[in-house]
């Protein structure tokens, strides 16, 4: 009896209690993505002891003896909103905060980690950044991000300078979502023609070697296209872009949640017909499709996949009759450039209790790319018994390749010294072949017999081969990275990567077979200390790795015997060192980033210019880059908005002795500036939000590119060059119209120029798109749910 008025009076006092309980639920979600926000902090307004955090979902619960209490949501980044819970499930919209755009990093260590804590210069361009760019190509947007100076090579070709000069070489590691683009060893440079921009979420740049946690060819940086994940409501965006010159994009995208199970999914179609530039048609189709299923509110999967299909016709340069005459001619009309290419990745993560994480990816990657390309006609000018100058050469060829890998990541915190460990591997089988052969061309000179006016194909000569190998290439990575802090506002961070590129061969070329590999222990080293609440500096060394592509191994060398197919080209080596600083003032309403670094390079692989203007892929010596980084945003009032990106950088042969297949005056390069690398280039905007028209927005960006040498030599420079560009746009309701004025000034430029080193050679041009006006309509709809 005494057991069962126990049990009744237990029972009673349980149920005054859970009477007295309100349990609010609810989710939070990014206001311009519409995506979860993962980790932000759900509090009582009036009681900061009872509080929890959102999960994967963006979801949460919490637990209050008010009935209608006030709840705080704060989260870094973003604005923090106090609410009102009642009977019905809150939902809530974090708006981002411009002042604090950098705040939150992914890229660093592939998980979620304050900028304040990273002791590397990395940048971020927002969801709102990108929303408001609506970039035909992706330099638009990459030239805002300080230290980045992003070359456009038309139809969304380009080349690459993050503490390099403007070059195509691979020394800089494209990820989406954290996962290389191309395997190591693949020429990885074409890789940005199959990012579909609509389905961008964000964009992050490491500058400088990354090696530590990403692996060889982030030398001059690490991009990750960070995918849009599934909406935490129901969206959907339909919209058109076309402009003056004959392009025109369609661009759809959905995505969704219920229950368990979220989606998202965005696909483009863009064309280009007539432009201003002959033998410039393009077409790309792409498509991401991201699929998520939450088992718990700690484990998930995640399955991706991204599809591409690229054509472009190719026009190359021009002469510097026709560029100053702006005659936007092309010297072919059969050049074309083609990408085939599909990749799916199968993710497991899991959230444990102490506070680590552990993600399992399953990857596949498949390409196939195909070109007739205008930088790889070769022609001479010099009359003799065995040149003509009415003839010329090119080439077509094609690199394909296929890809399996498994990528694994594990992080551990620990309460002594608020320390984390991050320790993971890859692995991927990558059977890669190539094959190329010569095409014969006739030339039609000019009057002058000093340049070409036009091209045309004579007969292709597949007897005639450059390359044709099959590669078995098998990448394998190790890697620990350990953070911990000393004392309070200091902290270290330390790390090394292990990289093993091995391949197997057939050369059917040479008729050989064989195996080679290349391997490295690459370290860093790095302390961030908070000197304030908003200011802080950091300092760090770190070293990058990356052996040379199959393509400049295998490929057949000019004015070589047979003997001599295979230079015996070296690994890139950089040791990088660096310091830096960041601080905010009034409220966050002014942020400053600024970085300074020294990267010495030895067996930089480079395209090194012979006299018969021929190129030879040479590790031939040592290079210096050195150089400042400036990011400043400045937002005093929610009208007014600016922001400015800069760098001024050396990049200098130094001691670099080449080939002795040239006379004496190419031999040595020691102190010459290396070709295609200003001192100055700088991106910075003023946005205007008017509060009298509610969702109207308009900026001017201004694009610097200073004064550069276009030969290895440094006797010709090409003068610097300022670019305008102007954007409006408004919203109402769910319908978005826009416009992008670029080049409003119609400037006469060249991105790059280049020249050979004999006298009588001429500058080639590569020219730029005169005013384009850009004209856009998208509905965009949002759910509620």
């Amino acid at each position: 009896m005494n057991r069962t008025f126990y049990t009744l009076l237990g029972l009673c006092l349980f149920s005054i209690s859970a009477f007295g309980q309100n349990v609010i639920r609810g989710k939070i979600y990014d206001a311009e993505t519409k995506e979860p926000s993962i980790g932000a902090t759900v509090q009582l307004a009036g009681n900061a002891q009872v509080g929890t955090f959102t999960n994967a979902a963006g979801q949460f619960e919490l637990t209050s003896r008010e009935e209608s209490p006030l709840v705080r949501i704060s989260m870094v980044g973003y604005e923090t909103q106090e609410v009102r819970a009642g009977d019905a499930p809150l939902t809530v919209a974090l708006m981002p905060n411009a002042q604090e755009m950098q705040s939150v990093v992914v890229t660093a260590n592939r998980e979620a980690t304050l900028r304040t804590e990273t002791p590397i210069a990395i940048s971020r361009l927002s969801p709102k950044l990108l929303d408001e760019t609506k970039p035909t190509h992706l330099v638009e947007a990459l030239n805002k991000v300080p230290g980045v100076l992003m070359v456009n090579y038309n139809n969304e070709q380009h080349a690459m300078a993050i503490r390099q000069p403007m070059t195509t070489n691979g020394y800089f590691l494209y990820l989406e979502d954290g996962v290389p683009i191309r395997p190591l060893g693949v020429f990885n440079h074409n890789a940005l023609l199959e990012i579909n921009q609509f389905a961008l979420s964000s964009v992050e740049v490491i500058k400088g070697p990354a090696s530590s946690i990403y692996g060889a060819e982030a030398i001059g940086g690490a991009v990750n296209f960070i995918m849009q994940r599934p909406t935490a409501v129901p969206t959907a965006k339909v919209g058109i872009q076309f402009d003056n010159f004959g392009y025109r994009r369609l661009q759809v995208s959905a995505g969704a949640r219920t229950g368990k199970f979220g989606f998202y999914i965005a696909g483009m179609r863009s064309e280009q017909t007539d432009s201003w530039m002959a033998n410039s048609d393009y077409d790309k189709t792409t498509v991401n499709a991201r699929l998520e299923y939450h088992f718990t509110s700690r484990t998930r999967l995640i399955g991706n996949f991204i599809y591409g299909n690229y054509f472009s016709n190719t026009a190359g340069s021009v002469d510097s009759v026709a560029f100053f005459s702006r005659q936007y001619v092309s010297t072919t009309d059969f050049t074309y450039r083609k990408s085939d290419a599909n990749r799916s990745r199968l993710t497991l993560e899991h959230d444990w209790h102490s506070g680590s994480k552990t993600f399992v990816t399953l990857f596949n990657r498949n390409n196939e790319h195909g070109q007739n390309p205008s930088y790889g006609i070769r022609w001479n000018p010099t009359p003799s018994a065995t040149n003509d100058p009415t003839k010329a050469r090119g080439e077509i060829n094609s690199n394909n390749f296929k890809s399996y890998g498994i990528l694994a990541q594990h992080s551990q915190q620990f309460s002594f010294l608020d320390a984390r460990l991050i320790a993971g591997g890859m692995y991927d089988y990558s059977p890669n072949d190539y094959w190329s052969y010569q095409i014969d061309l006739n030339a039609q000179l000019r009057a002058d017999g000093k340049s070409v006016e036009h091209y045309t194909l004579a007969q292709e000569r597949p007897d005639i081969q450059l390359a044709d190998y099959e590669a078995k290439i098998r990448n394998a990575a190790g890697y620990v990275q350990y953070d911990f802090s000393p004392i309070k506002n200091l902290r270290f961070s330390a790390g090394a990567r292990y990289d093993r590129m091995s391949f197997t061969y057939d050369n059917y070329l040479e008729r050989s077979d064989g195996s080679k590999s290349y391997s490295k222990m690459t370290p860093k080293i790095g302390l961030t200390y908070e000197l304030a609440k908003d200011k802080g500096v950091y300092a760090n060394y770190s070293q990058g790795f990356s052996p040379p592509a199959l393509t400049s191994i295998f490929r057949r060398k000019a004015n070589t015997e047979p003997a001599e197919f295979y230079y015996n080209l070296k690994p890139a080596q950089f040791q990088n060192f660096e310091v830096g600083g960041w601080a905010a003032w009034w409220e966050n309403k002014v942020y400053l980033d600024v970085a300074l670094y020294q990267m010495n390079g030895t067996n930089e692989l480079l395209s090194i210019r012979q006299p018969d203007n021929s190129t030879d892929y040479q590790s031939a010596g040592k290079t210096l880059h050195r150089g400042v980084e400036l990011g400043l945003t400045v937002k005093p009032t929610q009208q007014f908005f600016f922001r400015f990106g800069g760098t001024t950088a050396l990049h200098r042969f130094d001691d670099f002795q080449i080939s002795t297949r040239s006379t004496d005056q190419y031999q040595n390069l020691d102190g010459f500036d290396m070709p295609t690398a200003p001192r100055w280039s700088w991106n910075t905007e003023f946005y205007y939000y008017p509060t009298f028209v509610k969702n109207l927005r308009t900026s001017i960006e201004w694009q610097h590119v200073g004064s550069y040498y276009q030969n290895q030599i440094n006797t010709v420079r090409y003068d610097a060059f300022d670019v305008v560009n102007y954007r409006i746009g408004y919203q109402w309701k769910g319908i978005e119209v826009y416009s992008n004025v670029l080049n409003i000034g119609d400037v006469l430029y060249s991105p790059s120029a280049s020249r050979g080193n004999n006298a009588t050679d001429r500058t080639t041009y590569t020219p730029a798109p005169p005013r384009t006006f850009v004209f856009g309509i998208q509905y965009n709809f949002t759910g509620k749910k």
